[in-house]
């Protein structure tokens, strides 16, 4: 769910990132700063990223959209009150065709209430003209080749060596370019800190050895998460490859991202 940013709110602040790119030297200074030291930032001392590659996956099927993720997020990463989400569930509505249209599946109706926390209200349609339904888990893609990444004027966002697509907060300048750029709409301007914020995987549990708080409470094992540099054979996310047709959201952009699913309707991707 994008908290959308205004063209006009990125006019306003444009000379600011302008300035940044001028001065480039201090810039990719910046960048190389954060991408060398701050890797492990609210990690622990001994993590070492290069040594891990986080993915995530999600299997459409599992999910009944309880929303415990979304709210255990918000929770475990002070996300401010109000439409801002790291992750959220949104529902996916086919109806049936009308007779005699030639087509095998008619509207698509798609809605996220408090980011899916506080369960869904009726259909807008009647139940007996709906022909599938189901629920889909959103959040950052991870993604190998990230516009926000490529926007960012001052090195704020950054890759990971370990997978995970991370914001600095302190060189964050509040441009917006990089809520612009992610074509997942993961992205949010932080209104307390009013810097940009996005999933993290819960940085500072992963690099603990805990699961990020969406996939600890999820109780369908919706959400897998696993690490392919210490994956034993049996391990969960191995399975699921292994076991799922795997799919990609806007699979045409290039991004390349990391967060998989399984069981999307066409509609989704």
């Amino acid at each position: 769910m994008k908290k959308t940013v205004s063209r006009r709110d990125v006019l306003a602040k444009i000379s600011a990132a302008a300035a940044a790119v001028i001065a480039a030297p201090a810039a990719k200074a910046a960048k190389a700063t954060v991408q060398k030291l701050l890797v492990t930032a609210d990690a622990p001392k001994d993590y070492d990223a290069s040594k891990h590659q986080w993915v995530m996956a999600i299997d459409v099927n599992n999910c009944i959209g309880c929303g415990l993720c979304a709210e255990a997020c918000k929770k475990e990463n002070h996300v401010p009150e109000g439409p801002f989400y790291r992750t959220w569930v949104e529902r996916y509505i086919i109806t049936k065709p009308k007779p005699g249209s030639g087509v095998t599946r008619g509207e698509t109706l798609v809605d996220c209430p408090n980011g899916g926390m506080k369960g869904y209200p009726e259909p807008a349609v009647a139940k007996d003209q709906i022909q599938h339904s189901f629920f889909v888990p959103k959040l950052c893609n991870l993604c190998h080749h990230s516009p926000c990444v490529q926007v960012c004027p001052v090195g704020a966002t950054f890759d990971s060596p370990d997978g995970a697509v991370l914001i600095d907060p302190k060189y964050c300048i509040g441009c917006g370019f990089c809520i612009q750029a992610c074509p997942y709409g993961c992205r949010f301007m932080n209104p307390v800190t009013h810097t940009a914020e996005k999933c993290t995987l819960c940085y500072h549990r992963i690099s603990r050895g805990l699961k990020p708080a969406c996939v600890e409470v999820c109780p369908t094992q919706t959400r897998v998460f696993g690490d392919l540099k210490n994956a034993a054979p049996d391990d969960p996310i191995h399975q699921f490859y292994a076991k799922n047709r795997v799919q990609q959201l806007k699979p045409h952009l290039g991004t390349e991202p990391r967060l998989c699913y399984a069981g999307i309707d066409k509609e989704v991707m």
